[in-house]
């Protein structure tokens, strides 16, 4: 068997998924597909002795939808058209649209502007947006109601479409007032094409920027090699690359493939992998990764895993597949919309009828048939929860929350478990200098020595040591003859001493008892510290410990998470000991250390799979797909772009405070949007039978379908009275 993937266009709904799997899962030789509606790939588990690819396209295509191979940039591309295409579509239908909104709203007024209210000039503006930037809901509405599962794009065609065609009644048979609005109702149809419009553009945006992350992350791949055939040297690209191959990496470059080191030492880089902001020092036999940096030596490596079977790929692929799996959520009103759509149309039918019996009058039955139509248009359904997300949301990027799509802020509230990332989320990011312990000399003099010998590396160890020397105002005396011993330290003469910086193997071979502080260092070392031994000829100088230190606010956001009801776990690529001691300082009980970025993945999905509503706190690219795979995933700032890019609410500042405060937003939000769906539905509960029995016409029905319309805006912008706190 074998697996491949098709990106199918043409696909609307569930049911038109549901059907392409139901027909290729018939064919002979196919073991499973799965296909996904929301990134349009189907996964596909063919035995290709007995079927071809071909064929399962060819079948696809025969059912109405185009098929072919995916590629990484199918996605971005498909995404990009849909994103323009809306855009383009909202910016029409608002201009069409705004002239007959300010004829409403000058006639509450009692002004009346003629060409505003010429029912054939809002005739002439209404029919594009009906047939043509509104042709959409018609056509998925249909699909919908063919497949017997009608939706929320049913209930607007429904809605839209009786304003609309009453009113051109109205306008056809003259039945309308010169200079008035009475009798047009194009104004509530376009509206909420307009509106609705509005939100699918908001979320295109949103997967817009998601699918970035997947390009930067294919970025980052390097596009050649130094391969090494026969001792001779060459610049290939990665594509010409097989496994096996030998190849030469040089300081400062990027590891092109995963594999094995033959030769050499040297410090790499591991961050996007792992997170940890300290570089791994590697020798002869260690494994290293695509798209890490090496800092330091040269080194000669044999090519294990290439192309789309590197950790590189891989990454990519489980945040693509991620980003996917995670459906958007089912608005309460197209749950309802089931057996309200085919109720309103039964109830509308019946008024008919029974009005036709009544009055033997057909003009009487259709304003009462029509006003059951008008009354029950979703307008003021369709607008309680998006007027409340999108002062939601405006709330929140007030206070440093921007939340890229409704549907997250809708779920922040269910959370009950958060997951955090430790380097660079519950820390810094940035080793610094937290203990100095000196030998027969000043910390301050100790300090200084070692920012001289540090000062010509670009190890980020080295670097924290500098800047804190440099933050005390400590000046560094002049070195010569520095030397970099990789995977050890660093030497250099100063004052006619010859001074070592490093590890406890540098001071053994240069024959210095570091014995004085080894119990010292190996305490600073079990609570997640760096230790750098310091030696002068043959003598011991003292100790350095460098460490990632805890963010402000980390404490406190971690009490307020479980003030709120929430689990929260620490998940780190991180070593145990360094996991653990930041775990008990911050108060996290629950650590997963050591873990790479397809474990992370996992680990989600675990808790997933046991009923926990999960949130990923993270900022690296290794927390990418676990960003993308939890139910909410939240990026800091300081973060990477692919991981702002691969999760669903980032924060402006480094704060974890942040996230009880957006989890409080959304319980404020959601309390808005069912307050909202209560009146709306309240609103059709009493209007519809009214309207039934003939005690609205469809101009009262108007009136009151825009007045719960502003009733649900109004409510929906007393939540801007609330004030977040971090």
């Amino acid at each position: 068997m074998i697996t491949q993937e098709l990106k199918i266009d043409g696909m609307t709904c569930v049911a038109c998924s549901g059907r392409i799997e139901r027909v290729v899962q018939k064919m002979d030789g196919i073991d499973n597909i799965s296909v996904n509606l929301t990134t349009s790939i189907a996964n596909v588990s063919y035995d290709e002795n007995r079927l071809s690819v071909e064929e399962i396209i060819e079948r696809i295509v025969k059912l109405g939808f185009e098929a072919k191979i995916f590629t990484e940039d199918m996605l971005d591309d498909k995404t990009k058209e849909e994103h323009k295409n809306l855009k383009l579509s909202f910016i029409i239908s608002a201009i069409l649209t705004a002239p007959l909104l300010l004829g409403m709203l000058f006639s509450w007024f009692g002004i009346h502007i003629h060409f505003l209210h010429n029912p054939y000039f809002q005739l002439i503006l209404a029919t594009p947006v009906q047939f043509v930037i509104g042709w959409r809901f018609y056509r998925q509405g249909f699909i919908a109601l063919r497949a017997l599962s009608p939706n929320m794009d049913v209930l607007i065609a429904l809605g839209t479409g009786a304003a609309y065609f009453f009113s051109l009644y109205n306008v056809l048979t003259g039945k309308t007032v010169s200079g008035t609005m009475e009798g047009l109702y194009f104004e509530s149809s376009m509206t909420i094409i307009t509106l609705i419009l509005l939100g699918k553009f908001l979320e295109a945006n949103a997967r817009a920027k998601t699918s970035e992350s997947i390009g930067k992350l294919i970025e980052l791949q390097p596009q050649i090699a130094r391969r090494i055939r026969n001792g001779i040297e060459e610049t290939v690209s990665l594509s010409e690359l097989e496994i096996g191959d030998i190849l030469l990496v040089r300081p400062g470059e990027k590891i092109p493939v995963d594999g094995v080191i033959l030769d050499g030492n040297t410090s790499v880089d591991e961050s996007m992998l792992t997170g940890e902001s300290l570089p791994s020092d590697k020798t002869e036999g260690d494994t290293v990764y695509c798209a890490t940096i090496n800092l330091a030596g040269a080194f000669k490596m044999e090519a294990k895993r290439i192309g789309k079977d590197s950790t590189l790929s891989q990454i990519i692929k489980l945040v693509r597949n991620a980003q996917g799996i995670k459906a958007p959520i089912q608005k309460l009103a197209d749950k309802v919309s089931a057996i309200f759509v085919p109720t309103i149309l039964v109830i509308a039918l019946i008024t008919f009828i029974v009005w036709l019996i009544i009055s033997k009058n057909i003009e009487t039955s259709l304003l009462n048939a029509v006003s059951v139509l008008v009354i029950a248009c979703p307008c003021s359904l369709g607008l309680a929860t998006p007027t409340a997300i999108m002062v939601g949301t405006g709330l929140g990027a007030e206070n440093g929350i921007l939340i890229k799509g409704g549907e997250y802020l809708e779920t922040a509230h269910k959370l009950t478990t958060i997951i955090l990332d430790k380097t660079g989320t519950i820390t810094k990011g940035k080793p610094t200098v937290t203990d100095i312990y000196p030998i027969d000399c000043e910390k301050d003099n100790l300090l200084s020595i070692a920012s001289a010998l540090e000062g010509n590396s670009e190890h980020p160890l080295a670097k924290a040591i500098c800047n804190y020397a440099k933050e005390k105002n400590i000046i560094s005396p002049e070195i010569k003859n520095f030397s970099s011993i990789t995977g050890m330290g660093v030497s250099g003469e100063i004052d006619n001493f010859v001074w070592y910086i490093g590890t406890r193997k540098l001071m053994e071979e240069n024959s210095i008892n570091y014995s004085a502080l080894d119990d010292t260092a190996k305490a600073l070392e079990q609570n997640g510290k760096t230790v750098m031994f310091i030696g002068k000829d043959n003598s011991f100088s003292g100790i350095i410990a460098v460490a990632d230190t805890i963010k402000e606010g980390s404490i406190e956001a971690i009490k307020q998470l479980k003030e709120l009801g929430l689990t929260v776990n620490m998940l780190t690529g991180d070593n145990r000991a360094t996991a653990e001691y930041i775990g008990k300082q911050v108060g996290i009980d629950q650590i997963y250390a050591e873990v790479l970025p397809d474990n992370k993945t996992k680990k989600v999905a675990e808790l997933q799979k046991k009923g926990e509503i999960v949130g990923m706190v993270g900022d690296g690219i290794n927390d990418a797909p676990a960003l993308a795979t939890s139910d909410i995933g939240f990026s800091m700032s300081g973060g990477t772009d692919i991981a702002m890019e691969s999760s669903d609410i980032t924060f402006m500042y480094d704060d974890l405070r942040l996230i009880p405060a957006s989890i409080t937003l959304s319980q404020k939000t959601m309390k808005k949007i069912r307050q909202n769906l209560f009146w709306a539905f309240i609103y059709n509960g009493i209007g519809v039978p009214f309207a039934a029995l003939g005690f609205l016409n469809p101009i009262i029905a108007g009136a009151a379908m825009a007045f719960s319309s502003v009733s649900v805006i109004c409510n929906s912008l007393l939540l801007k009275r609330y004030k977040l706190t971090k």
